[in-house]
C-alpha cells in the first residue's frame, strides 16, 4: 500500500470511530423495559397483623402479589416502579451480577403502613444478594445493603451473614460514621460493631424530589453514590457459610418493600474493569 492510500485508510478509520487503541464505550444496559416486571421476581414477607400488633406467623410467598405492592405505574408522564411498601418484601433481578456500576432514580410518595407507619419512610438497595428468600429478617436475602431512607440514604447494613470492611470511626453515642481517614472496622451480624455504618456526608434531596443513586461493585469493593456524593467505600465483601468466611462478590439486585411508597425509574448496570479515579 503507498503512502497516498494508507493516509486514507487512516483517515477511514478514525472518522468511523474505528481507530487502533480506541477503547469502546460500555453502554448501559437497562432493567426495566417500562412494561412489565420482566426479569424480576419478588417475595413478600408476613403480613402485620394490626390487631395483634404482631407480624403473622405464614409469608405471603414467592412471586405472590395479590396487594401489587410492585407494578410499573405511570408517574408524571413515563413509566416507573412503583413499591407501595404494604407489604414487607422485596423485588430482586432474576439475573446475578459482578463487577458493575448501577444508577438508579427514586423519589418517595406519599403512603406510609404499619408498623413504620409514623417512622422515617424506608426502602433499601440489596446487592450480592444471594441464598433464599426472607434470610434477612424474614423478608429479604443475605446482601449488603446501601439504605434508602430518609436522612440515611447510603447508609449501610449488613444482612444475614454478609461482612464488609469500612473505615470509620465511633461516635459519642456509639454508632458508627463512615471517615476516609478512619480506622478499617468490620460490620456484620456478629462483629462487636454491629452491622450498621452511617454515611457521610448527607447528600439527600428533600423528600418528593429525585435523587439518583450510583453503585459500583468491583471485585470486593463497593462505593456508595447518592446525587453524585460519594458517601462510602466498602472493603472486602464476604459472607459467613457456618464458621468459614467467603467471598462475596456478585449476586442478584433486591430492591425493599419497607412500610413506605417509593418510586424508581432509569434502572440501568453497566459493566466496568476499575473504579472511578479519585474514589
Amino acid at each position: 500500500m503507498d503512502a497516498k492510500n494508507y493516509i486514507k485508510l487512516m483517515l477511514l478509520l478514525f472518522l468511523t470511530g474505528s481507530c487502533i487503541n480506541r477503547t469502546p464505550e460500555v453502554k448501559w444496559e437497562s432493567l426495566l423495559n417500562g412494561t412489565d416486571l420482566s426479569g424480576w421476581e419478588t417475595y413478600l414477607g408476613p403480613k402485620w397483623d394490626t390487631i395483634r400488633n404482631d407480624w403473622d406467623s405464614i409469608p405471603v410467598g414467592y412471586n405472590v402479589d395479590p396487594a401489587r405492592v410492585f407494578d410499573m405505574v405511570d408517574l408524571e408522564g413515563e413509566k416507573v416502579l412503583r413499591i407501595s411498601g404494604e407489604y414487607f418484601g422485596g423485588i430482586n433481578t432474576i439475573r446475578e451480577f459482578e463487577n458493575y456500576h448501577l444508577q438508579m432514580q427514586f423519589k418517595w410518595g406519599q403512603e406510609k403502613w404499619p408498623p413504620r407507619k409514623t417512622g422515617k419512610r424506608d426502602s433499601g438497595l440489596m446487592y450480592h444478594a444471594v441464598g433464599p428468600q426472607g434470610a434477612d429478617g424474614g423478608f429479604w436475602m443475605r446482601s449488603q445493603e446501601l439504605q434508602i431512607e430518609e436522612g440515611d440514604c447510603g447508609d449501610y447494613w449488613a444482612c444475614a451473614g454478609a461482612i464488609f470492611d469500612i473505615r470509620a470511626r465511633m461516635q459519642p453515642d456509639s454508632t458508627y460514621i463512615y471517615d476516609k481517614e478512619g480506622e478499617l472496622v468490620t460490620f456484620s451480624n456478629t462483629s462487636t460493631a454491629g452491622r450498621h455504618c452511617i454515611k457521610y456526608p448527607d447528600a439527600e434531596k428533600p423528600s418528593g424530589e429525585w435523587n439518583t443513586l450510583d453503585l459500583y461493585c468491583l471485585g470486593n469493593t463497593s462505593i456508595h453514590m447518592i446525587n453524585g456524593t460519594v458517601t462510602m467505600v466498602l472493603q472486602n465483601s464476604r459472607q459467613l457459610e457456618g464458621e468459614t468466611e467467603i467471598p462475596l462478590t456478585k449476586g442478584k439486585i433486591q430492591i425493599e418493600s419497607e412500610g413506605a411508597e417509593v418510586f424508581f425509574r432509569n434502572i440501568q448496570v453497566r459493566t466496568i474493569d476499575q473504579l472511578p479515579e479519585g474514589m
